[in-house]
């Protein structure tokens, strides 16, 4: 029996358990600091040398580089190593599926990841941690080494577009999946958010895991609202042991 395709959109409520906080929830980033979206608005950022100086303060004390992959993240890893087809489609940019063991090509980042910096005038890339060392070391707003302009981190701020080969693969997987399972997202951010309708459109299995309501749930074949550290596992295990 061929195993199905499983597809997997991850957002931010898969790495609260390894100290990362989301955004939207009860305790998010934004509803704590109304001012923090600043920081990742591409206009503000640019404009404003002040926001830049905050920006990478705020990325040297946020500890996303120094996060451990957690049990759902090992879950998907699992499910992928027994044989079943796995894709993840993240809107984390954490890079913890990769580090958790999933295979790179088999990850796709919507928007972008925080482990690299992107030059905004000649588009060089290179290590977060490079440019946080010389933060560290008194450079308020380093600039690019190979042109001088604008750095900021690999990921896709407010104001910028996603990168459209990402999302067409990100399209195309939905679209043949078997399953699709949304989990640790409000999905209420598009066009991430819009993918959970196109699986239900395409005949897929839509299962939400997630502690809050999503406009999502009425259409969901599933909704589970355990935390996502036991409940997703569980469910992999599920899934897995299917297509037995």
């Amino acid at each position: 029996m061929t195993k199905p395709l499983v597809a997997v959109l991850s957002g931010a409520g898969v790495s609260t358990d390894s100290g990362i906080p989301d955004y939207r929830g009860p305790n998010g980033l934004w509803r704590r600091d109304p001012e923090a979206e600043k920081l990742v608005t591409y206009e503000y950022y640019m404009g404003d040398p002040e926001i830049r100086r905050r920006s990478w303060q705020m990325r040297r004390a946020g500890g996303t580089l120094q996060a451990e992959p957690n049990a759902a993240h090992r879950a998907l890893v699992a499910l992928e190593r027994s044989g079943v087809p796995v894709r993840v489609i993240t809107q984390n940019v954490d890079g913890l599926h990769q580090l958790a063991g999933m295979p790179a090509r088999k990850v796709l980042e919507l928007h972008g990841t925080a482990r690299r910096v992107v030059c905004t005038k000649c588009h060089a890339r290179g290590p977060m941690e490079d440019v946080l060392a010389r933060v560290e070391a008194g450079e308020d707003d380093p600039p690019c080494l190979e042109c001088g302009g604008i750095l900021k981190s690999a990921t896709v701020m407010f104001g910028e577009r996603l990168d459209p080969v990402v999302l067409g693969e990100a399209v195309a997987i939905t679209k043949a999946c078997q399953v699709f399972v949304a989990v640790g997202t409000s999905l209420q951010v598009q066009p991430a958010a819009g993918l959970a309708g196109v699986a239900a459109e395409h005949g897929a299995r839509l299962v939400v895991v997630n502690a809050e309501p999503t406009p999502y749930d009425e259409i969901a074949d599933e909704v589970v609202r355990e935390p996502i550290g036991t409940a997703l596992p569980a469910l992999l295990r599920r899934l897995g042991d299917e297509g037995d």
